[in-house]
């Protein structure tokens, strides 16, 4: 027993760095604190920088900002558009309306106006027969009686004329269906089938556009 206990005792030369090894960790264990403490003191005394703000500070800068609008209601803002586009819809058709009116009244005093003019042509005939057959203007002599009628016509036919109406005499041109009416077919020694023979009443157009058809008698041919 004693001599297991003996080797178990440390040596001198072991006692002595097992004291230079605690002796050593203490004095590292020191140099720490001094480092820290230190380092905490500069920080402590260190200036704030130029950029860094306060709490009162950001809390101004905060205030300052204006505050974010509140989001719109999409459905508001599309009643309000339909409200809007009803009303200019209702404005307009009114709009249309009144023209529409306007426009007709328009038309057909044109229309009272063109026939005024054209009424007032055709009465100069009217007082022009009135006075052939009064009895003081009675001729005895019946060429004379016709050279009188045919003044009357020959004003009359330019009054139709200037107001633009035109004869429509087919006589012996191709049978047009669109302004010729057939009253019957006859055959013909010298018109050619297909052809207008006869003009049995003339037919009239105003500018282009067919007012009556003529009644003309169409060639069958030899």
């Amino acid at each position: 027993m004693a001599e297991d206990l003996n080797e178990q005792e440390p040596t001198a030369e072991e006692k002595a760095k097992f004291e230079q090894d605690v002796l050593k960790a203490a004095e590292d264990a020191m140099n720490t604190d001094e480092r820290r403490e230190t380092r905490d003191e500069s920080e402590k005394n260190a200036e704030p920088t130029e950029n860094a703000d306060s709490p009162a500070e950001k809390a101004d800068d905060a205030a300052e900002q204006p505050a974010e609008p509140a989001a719109e209601d999409p459905t508001a803002a599309l009643k309000a558009a339909l409200a809007d586009a009803n009303d200019r819809n209702l404005r307009l058709m009114a709009e249309f309306d009144n023209f529409r009116r306007r426009s007709a009244k328009e038309q057909l005093e044109l229309i009272e106006t063109a026939n005024g003019k054209l009424l007032e042509k055709l009465s100069e005939v009217q007082d022009n027969f009135e006075r052939a057959f009064a009895s003081e203007n009675k001729a005895q002599d019946l060429e004379a009686f016709e050279k009188g009628m045919q003044m009357i016509y020959n004003q009359f036919a330019k009054i139709l004329t200037d107001a633009g109406l035109e004869q429509i005499d087919p006589t012996g041109a191709e049978f047009d269906p669109n302004c010729h009416e057939a009253l019957m077919q006859q055959p013909s020694e010298t018109v050619p089938e297909g052809h207008v023979v006869t003009v049995f009443q003339k037919g009239y157009k105003l500018k282009n556009k067919i007012l009556k058809t003529a009644k003309v008698i169409v060639s069958s041919g030899k």
